[in-house]
């Protein structure tokens, strides 16, 4: 609740919004008490002064930003109360350049404003600002505020209270607890001068300038230097994005396991694309940790290796075949089959009904060849126009690649993009109806969305199943600082859906022939502890080989400072319990760590002997 001194305030502070003509009728009593930034933050998640008009809020700007939508400054208020929950900073929205600079000190009169970045739909908490703002400096060159420091002392081990049952899962109208809750700490912060110091990148520097650090350098770390994510009830806490109010330019370009040694400073920020960030004035100095792209081990002769990777819309028009080249060959090592995600159609995302892939395919095919790798076949099916979801007109679906001399591909006809796959029994072993072929894509699970697409192979005499997979993105997830909590993960209702449809045909081939392998794998877009997952290992149907790795070295992905699993390789129990000797399984981090990554997917491998 509001302290006495804040409610008093509200109640002599008044405004009133004309529907009809949009105005601001303002009544302030002449002796009204001074309104303080604190007043302004109040000790929960919104303003007590949301909506309202304030007069002459006191401050020294921390920090300008001059670029993009929301442009504006910071100040933060040189008398702050004894509330550790109630902040010292606030954002003035000015909405083009402001004409203040860091150190000036300011009398700020507006509108205080709940600002919910990526709009009310997306659970986004909210930012508290002054808006439509009428400025006034008094005076320039003073001290800044002195940042408070930001360390893994300082912030919570336990990330967020639960959401209020009454509100919907909303944590907003909770009182914050600071020392409590991580969510509560940076939320006490919104908008103030802060620092960390000596931090390891845990989110290598993307195209949009920013990158992410843990301020709790033991937190399931890895041995190449990220922040491991393996549970929805364990998360992060030390993570924190960082952007900077400087030029592009002087912006470190970062990988995992890298350092900024010395302070980064600046005020602390909420954003769409990943909660509470701090909005760099001063940046530490870049320390090169010196990361590689791993290798895999090439195969030998008796195993077959099957690799999943998800080339990121690659189109005809793309400058990174050779780079995706290189790494088939030389990182992976030219596996025996290679299931591709995100092969586009020959014109990329031009929207004029080409569905064809065979030119992207082939230039890839090429590619493979001038970095010294095996010549290559390839099979797929062309999907419906736009039926497939991704980028319009992109088309994009999944390809085998395979190499000849080593493995071959059964073909048997049938397969197209609105025929359903099916398993029968051939000599009595399990064999597709069609190969390649499609699993059940009349099914709503698959709505916009790529179908699974199964192939049959042999490897020196013995069959291999393999389906290829690009189930349902995230897309629609509420974020992990979302006023809600835990936050919604709306997208795996479909998922959940498709991996029912997946598990379902693996069933049919193993009830047919029970000692059949099969090896499901792709971008599953979801973690292996999900219920997605769960979905698809069944009964015992198929087990996911990444588990096969210690808990810190599972990850395929970097997403916001966490290193996390989205695609697998699923496999069935005759690979995983019954082959004449143990499974193999790699993840090989060429992309997900690096700022030059050509795909934000790793690759992965698995090896065995059927």
């Amino acid at each position: 609740m509001p302290s006495k001194r804040t409610a008093r305030i509200g109640a002599l502070t008044v405004a009133a919004v004309c529907s009809t003509v949009s105005a601001v009728v303002l009544t302030t009593p002449a002796h009204a008490d001074t309104v303080h930034i604190h007043d302004i933050q109040g000790t929960t998640r919104t303003s007590p002064l949301a909506g309202q008009a304030v007069t002459d809020v006191a401050g020294i700007v921390t920090g300008v930003r001059t670029y993009g939508s929301s442009r504006g400054f910071w100040i933060q208020d040189l008398a702050p109360d004894d509330n550790p929950a109630t902040s010292e900073g606030v954002f003035v929205f000015t909405s083009s350049a402001p004409k203040v600079a860091v150190g000036d000190s300011v009398t700020v009169s507006g509108t205080v404003s709940e600002y919910v970045p990526g709009g009310a739909s997306s659970g986004n908490q909210a930012l508290t600002e002054i808006v439509r703002p009428t400025v006034t400096v008094l005076s320039s060159g003073n001290t800044v505020p002195a940042a408070t420091v930001v360390n893994s002392r300082s912030v919570p081990s336990t990330y967020t209270p639960a959401g209020d049952t009454a509100a919907s899962g909303s944590i907003n109208g909770l009182t914050l607890e600071p020392k409590k809750y991580a969510l509560d700490y940076y939320e006490s912060l919104e908008g103030m001068n802060v620092q960390v110091a000596d931090t390891r990148v845990v989110g290598a520097t993307d195209p949009y300038t920013e990158l992410w650090v843990t301020v709790k350098p033991h937190e399931n770390t890895n041995r190449r230097g990220g922040t491991v994510y393996g549970s929805y009830t364990s998360q992060n806490t030390g993570r924190l994005q960082i952007q900077s109010l400087g030029a592009v330019a002087d912006f470190p370009t970062a990988n995992v396991g890298d350092e900024l040694k010395g302070t980064t400073a600046g005020p602390l920020d909420y954003n769409q694309f990943g909660g509470y960030t701090l909005v760099a004035n001063q940046i530490g100095t870049l320390e090169k940790g010196g990361l590689e792209r791993e290798t895999t081990r090439k195969q030998a002769r008796g195993e077959l290796a099957v690799a999943t990777y998800n080339v990121e819309n690659l189109d005809p028009g793309d400058a990174t075949f050779a780079a995706h080249a290189s790494a088939i060959v030389s990182n992976l090592q030219s596996p025996d089959i290679l299931s591709l995600e995100e092969i586009q159609d020959n014109n990329g995302a031009t929207n004029n009904g080409t569905v064809a892939a065979d030119q992207t395919v082939q230039e890839l095919i090429d590619a493979i060849v001038a970095a010294g790798g095996p010549t290559y076949d390839w099979r797929s099916i062309d999907p419906v126009d736009n039926a497939d979801g991704g980028e319009p007109g992109g088309n994009i679906r999944q390809v085998f690649l395979f190499n000849p001399e080593r493995v071959s591909f059964t073909d048997r006809a049938g397969g197209d993009a609105t025929t359903a796959v099916g398993v029968t029994k051939v000599r009595g072993k399990a064999a597709l109806t069609a190969s390649p072929g499609r699993i059940d894509p009349a099914n709503t699970a698959w709505a916009n969305s790529r179908k699974p697409l199964a192939g049959e192979f042999v490897f020196r005499g013995k069959t291999v199943f393999v389906i290829a997979n690009h189930l349902n993105s995230k897309g629609g997830d509420q974020g992990l600082t979302a006023q809600y909590q835990p936050p919604s993960r709306s997208s795996e209702t479909q998922r959940h859906l498709q991996a029912t449809a997946i598990n379902s045909f693996v069933d049919d081939i193993l009830k047919t022939q029970k000692n059949a392998d099969v090896i499901t794998l792709g971008d599953i877009n979801d973690f292996e502890f999900s219920g997605t997952a769960k979905i698809l290992e069944g009964d015992g149907e198929l087990w996911p080989a990444i588990k096969s790795l210690p808990k810190s070295e599972r990850y395929t992905y970097d997403y916001q400072g966490n290193s996390q699993v989205l695609d697998q390789i699923l496999i069935s129990p005759s690979i995983r319990e019954d082959c004449d000797c143990d499974f193999d399984y790699d993840s090989v981090h060429i992309n997900s760590e690096f700022s030059d990554q050509i795909s934000d997917h790793d690759p992965q491998v698995l090896r065995f002997r059927p």
